[in-house]
């Protein structure tokens, strides 16, 4: 597999980066394409359409590669590879089950391979303000293929605006969905991890009423007010939900238990008005345990890449390419330490690297299983075989 990631600022700036890859007798096959819903996403597509590259594509939060931090441009990761080893599973589940239409995908993949691995981005806020089950989707895609089954991704991003967030291939696009990339695994290694270093604050406390994404109550108390009481400012608007997401959300989530003895990050995203809830951005189950948390300290970079380098020497020498899915929030949070996190990353591995900043991410912690993250950055390396 050969690897090439370029970006850009326009179309034109995309083409010409393009361009001048393919003059170098390069040949990819397959673009995986990270973009701002501000950039002309049908332009870039037919760029990359004209030169017969399939389409993988989400829009971003911000977007990375080798030595580039951006905000509001494309990054793209080129590979040249058998159409053999791959294929592109595009799902707009609008008015469909995410779990029927994400059993669907598995099933079609084990059809084509005996060990498929997927890439996965999906949607996460609709126009119309609505957000995509990411754990059903993740949930749904391992029962049906292996409870070991290695999934790695992210859901779209749309600069923070909170407006709408898309995937898409050469040909559809849509704000309710998911985009695969299904690789034999007996063609193409991949390896990688999910690790947030978010660090537990204070006591333990339990969800005490909830439905679906909303927490109505934690100790018996209104959730609301005890959240921000103590942990932000109590004067907060309950309409000024981007508000709380950027100033305490993204800082503050909570770290909920799980059986397996794991904890999973929930980011609350702001305020329900009309329920007086806290509104996250995956589902809470009532009578949770969890704590709250605070950011990472300074050693949060110097971490995530040991515990790579410790993956590298174990598994994987050295790779073709990089996909690097971090959480929104890290970036509030950590500011710079985000993009020298990537970018060490990116030297370890010594390949093209490219990725997004995301609104919950896809992949494996060091020591649980595949799911839906928040506050991580999860990474995966590829290898042809």
């Amino acid at each position: 597999m050969k690897a090439k990631s370029i970006k850009g600022n326009s179309p034109e700036e995309i083409k010409t980066a393009l361009l001048k890859s393919l003059d170098t007798g390069f040949k990819p096959t397959l673009a995986i394409v990270f973009i701002s819903v501000k950039q002309n996403r049908q332009a870039v597509i037919d760029i990359l359409n004209k030169h017969g590259i399939d389409v993988f594509g989400a829009t971003s939060g911000g977007e990375f590669s080798n030595k580039n931090q951006t905000e509001g441009e494309t990054v793209i990761m080129l590979l040249e590879l058998s159409r053999s080893h791959y294929f592109i599973s595009f799902e707009d589940a609008s008015g469909k089950d995410i779990a029927d239409v994400s059993k669907q995908l598995a099933h079609n993949a084990l059809s084509r391979f005996n060990n498929p691995a997927f890439i996965l981005c999906s949607t996460s806020l609709t126009e119309g303000g609505e957000f995509l089950n990411g754990e059903k989707l993740v949930e749904s895609i391992a029962n049906e293929a292996s409870p070991d089954v290695k999934i790695y991704g992210g859901m779209a991003g749309d600069d923070m605006t909170f407006t709408g967030t898309y995937v898409f291939n050469h040909e559809k696009s849509t704000d309710s969905g998911f985009i695969a990339l299904v690789l034999d695994e007996d063609k193409i290694s991949l390896h990688g991890m999910a690790l947030s270093g978010w660090k537990p604050l204070g006591i333990s406390r339990t969800v005490t009423k909830s439905k679906g994404r909303l927490i109505y109550t934690i100790d018996n108390q209104p959730a609301v007010d005890m959240y921000l009481k103590y942990l932000g400012n109590e004067n907060f608007s309950e309409n000024d939900k981007v508000k709380i997401f950027e100033n305490i959300g993204s800082h503050y989530p909570f770290q909920i238990e799980l059986n397996s003895g794991e904890s999973k990050m929930v980011t609350p995203m702001g305020i329900d008005k009309n329920e007086i809830a806290l509104m996250c951005e995956t589902e809470v189950q009532e009578g949770s345990v969890f704590h709250f948390s605070v950011p990472p300290d300074f050693d949060i970079v110097e971490t995530i890449l040991k515990n790579a380098e410790n993956l590298k020497n174990e598994h994987q020498k050295d790779a073709d390419a990089l996909l690097i899915f971090s959480c929104i929030g890290r970036l509030t949070a950590m500011g710079p330490m985000a993009q020298e996190e990537n970018e060490g990353l990116a030297k370890i591995w010594d390949a093209p690297m490219a990725g997004f900043y995301t609104y919950g991410e896809f992949g494996r912690s060091p020591k649980g299983k595949r799911r839906i993250h928040s506050t991580t950055c999860s990474w995966v390396a590829l290898k042809e075989k």
